[in-house]
């Protein structure tokens, strides 16, 4: 079985489903938006296809593949997994399973401004895994927040196929795009709808629900100088210590654009003492 599933279908570049502010905020890792979307997703997957639910095979549930920051669709991802999980629960089922596919490489560039053909090069060149003895047998659930060109749909399917897993697929979105006459730069549209500049990102930082994701990570450590002081001079301590070990995690520091925001959070952190 491969199958796929989208609560909202991207028709037009002026009307939509869902809010492109609310989606803005997720982006930027504001997690009480992705648990509002998985309970949104999960309510709407049940409502068409609870049958495929019936099954007595265990369930995984995978996020889109990362390497040590997660992504802002694996808050999505594990909030689905407390809809699903519930709902298995009162069925008197075993919980689903988190899983992951693992990347090995990063990138600078901002995903929602390329093509198809740019995006499939892009992750293509990196290289994947995941364990698939663990998956075998399985039905795997492979969450995302959008879907535009569906490259990265591509490329796990690829992976899956150069693994030769032997389970059961299914895709699932937030949103889908549907109309390919539409630019999938609109992409950056919903990314940027209410997150628009590094005032935006500090408001969001602020707010209880924040959470660092690949996205926002990237987005600081990308910042010109100034702007980078003013989001430092807004944000906790602790969030400024917290991003300078993301950024190790994720091999950032060999990144010679955000050479000079590391070494300036590294001498922060000197400062403090640590």
């Amino acid at each position: 079985m491969n199958k796929r599933y989208s609560l909202h279908h991207i028709h037009s570049a002026e009307e939509f489903t869902f809010s492109p502010a609310e989606y803005s905020y997720f982006k930027y890792g504001d997690k009480s938006y992705a648990e509002k979307f998985a309970r949104e997703l999960f309510e709407g997957f049940i409502a068409q296809h609870e049958e495929i639910l019936h099954t007595d095979k265990e369930i995984l549930v995978l996020p889109s593949p990362y390497m040590a920051i997660p992504t802002a669709s694996n808050f999505l991802c594990f909030y689905f997994k407390k809809q699903l999980d519930f709902y298995l629960f009162q069925k008197g089922k075993k919980s689903s399973i988190l899983s992951k596919i693992n990347r090995n490489h990063t990138y600078t560039t901002d995903y929602g401004t390329l093509s198809f053909e740019d995006r499939k090069n892009l992750i293509g060149n990196d290289t994947y895994y995941l364990d698939k003895d663990f998956l075998r047998g399985k039905l795997c659930i492979f969450i995302d927040d959008i879907k535009i060109t569906g490259s990265h749909e591509f490329t796990v399917n690829k992976i899956l196929n150069e693994f030769d897993v032997q389970a059961d697929f299914l895709f699932m979105y937030y949103a889908e795009l549907m109309n390919f006459e539409l630019d999938p730069k609109i992409e950056n549209y919903f990314n940027y709808y209410a997150v628009k500049n590094v005032q935006d990102v500090a408001e969001v930082m602020l707010k209880p629900s924040f959470q660092f994701n690949t996205r926002i990570v990237k987005y600081i450590l990308g910042l010109e100088s100034s702007n980078f002081e003013y989001l430092t001079s807004k944000i906790k301590k602790e969030q400024m210590n917290h991003l300078l070990e993301l950024a190790i995690s994720n091999n950032y520091h060999l990144i010679k654009e955000y050479e000079n925001n590391i070494n300036t959070l590294t001498q922060t952190e000197l400062h403090y003492g640590y």
